[in-house]
């Protein structure tokens, strides 16, 4: 089995998505806590992200998914159903003396990017997300923001503050996750660049699969 290339690239697509999913898990578990407490424990802090909440809808947020979910279905719907016999083992690779070299180029950049994200995965640092954002909640409720506009004559307003630091925070957040995304989109680059050298390999020479 393990010399049908093709089918084993379906497997992989499979296998390197349930991975990334698994090694995130707590990525997206913190996210969504913090998510769904922001309503009843910073409602204030909510208000202004909502103001800027367009900046993370743009395309390049969910090119990647996209082009990931595509890449598997296509190569699914093509090893499954289009050419279901089509076949690429180790040794058809000799029929030609580029094909191997051209399969395994490919084969190591994608396999170098795909363990790169699965071993280097990011933490967020909850309890400390938890503290910046009860005090920007403090700040946008308590007494003390307009008794210290006040004071300073509107020189230092804790509202206007804080709805900054939410905004550039949230900027850098952005330029964060567009950073992940090119390199979410370089790994789906290497895995379309290795699945069409694979079909390449077997369409040209007639003798492949025979």
């Amino acid at each position: 089995m393990t010399r049908y290339l093709i089918n084993l690239f379906s497997f992989y697509l499979t296998v390197i998505l349930v991975l990334g999913t698994l090694r995130r898990l707590r990525q997206y578990r913190d996210i969504v806590h913090l998510t769904t407490g922001m309503p009843g424990r910073w409602p204030r802090v909510l208000k202004q992200i909502k103001q800027h909440w367009w900046m993370f809808f743009t395309w390049s947020t969910f090119r990647p998914a996209i082009v990931a979910i595509l890449l598997l279905a296509v190569q699914m719907v093509c090893s499954r159903i289009i050419w279901p016999k089509a076949i690429l083992t180790l040794q058809d690779l000799g029929v030609e003396w580029w094909m191997g070299p051209m399969v395994a180029i490919t084969a190591i950049a994608m396999l170098g990017v795909d363990l790169y994200f699965i071993v280097r995965v990011g933490k967020i640092d909850r309890r400390e997300t938890e503290r910046y954002l009860d005090e920007a909640e403090h700040w946008l409720t308590s007494w003390k923001s307009p008794v210290l506009k006040v004071l300073t004559f509107g020189l230092v307003n804790p509202h206007k503050i804080v709805a900054k630091e939410v905004k550039k925070a949230l900027e850098d957040g952005r330029g964060l996750l567009n950073r992940n995304l090119w390199w979410i989109s370089l790994q789906a680059l290497n895995r379309v660049l290795f699945g069409l050298t694979l079909w390449i390999c077997w369409a040209v020479h007639p003798l492949i699969g025979q």
